[in-house]
């Protein structure tokens, strides 16, 4: 079955709100019929921890670290999903960002 729009979920610190929501308008994303720059976030905890040979933005090498985050959702279309993850991680602070693509059968659009 082939989906024409899928969702993306974005994890990020809320610095970077603002540079990412642009890098994904920049690609059309959160185009949904005459309205454009639809986005929605949230406040979460996010949990990880660096290993050896990585260069964390958050945290230190080996320790578990909890921070606040925000999720971000948007939907884009399915044949431009490669280009706005690609502007997502030009935007990301993170050397690892989390973008979980999800397919979506059916939308309000």
């Amino acid at each position: 079955m082939e989906f024409e729009f899928c969702k993306l979920e974005i994890f990020l610190p809320e610095s970077h709100l603002e540079a990412v929501q642009q890098a994904l308008w920049s690609v059309d994303a959160g185009h949904i019929g005459r309205y454009d720059c639809c986005l929605s976030y949230s406040p979460v905890i996010g949990a990880w921890r660096p290993l050896a040979g990585t260069a964390p933005y958050l945290g230190r090498m080996g320790e578990v670290c909890h921070a606040p985050e925000l999720k971000v959702e948007v939907t884009c279309r399915t044949d431009r999903v490669e280009e706005t993850v690609a502007a997502v991680k030009r935007a990301h602070p993170y050397e690892e960002p989390v973008i979980n693509v999800i397919p979506l059968y059916r939308t309000g659009l």
